[in-house]
């Protein structure tokens, strides 16, 4: 199979896939995989997300989270995992929208309710998961759901709502999503 050269660009909450959904994706569609919850943090010289917004603070995280996106856009063929707050780091959008518009981007939503994400947050490693609002990482689900779920839907070329589908048939979806040449979210 031929390296595929259009980028895709997982967005969505925290647990709803991106990240381990994305690889699969790369590996599927043979692209390369970039997780810009593991590529942020590099660029400051931190070993986690939690730790930046720590140790620095969220602005010089966002700010860093715009600078790795355009990393991870300067090479061809990328699946590359947004953070759930990527879209609103400053310059994001302008980076998301030219690669679209020059590269034939796609993104694509990871859409799963807020119980779902609560559900899955609470099987999983939360400590590298800064809180954003000031609360709980699983209290805050619903305001960053209320917060970012209109956003994400408009800048989605796919939208695949996650809640009730194996990870196999979420996988199938965003082959499907990644290879369409029209929107249809």
């Amino acid at each position: 199979m031929a390296r595929a050269t259009g980028h895709v660009l997982l967005i969505g909450l925290r647990a709803s896939g991106k990240s381990t959904l994305g690889a699969a994706l790369a590996k599927a569609t043979d692209r390369r995989f970039i997780d810009l919850d593991d590529a942020t943090p590099t660029l400051l010289g931190r070993s986690s997300v939690a730790d930046v917004f720590e140790m620095d603070g969220e602005a010089p995280f966002r700010n860093a989270e715009s600078r790795a996106l355009g990393h991870a856009l300067a090479a061809a063929g990328s699946v590359v995992a947004l953070g759930g707050g990527t879209p609103t780091a400053p310059g994001a959008a302008a980076l998301i929208n030219k690669a679209r518009r020059d590269d034939g981007a796609r993104v694509i939503y990871l859409r799963a309710e807020p119980s779902t994400l609560r559900s899955r947050l609470q099987s999983a490693d939360n400590a590298h998961r800064p809180s954003i609002t000031g609360a709980g990482t699983l209290e805050e689900i619903d305001v960053l759901f209320a917060d970012r779920d209109a956003l994400y839907r408009s800048i989605a070329d796919a939208v695949i709502s996650t809640d009730d589908l194996t990870p196999d048939e979420t996988l199938s979806l965003l082959v499907a999503a990644s290879e369409q040449d029209d929107a249809n979210p």
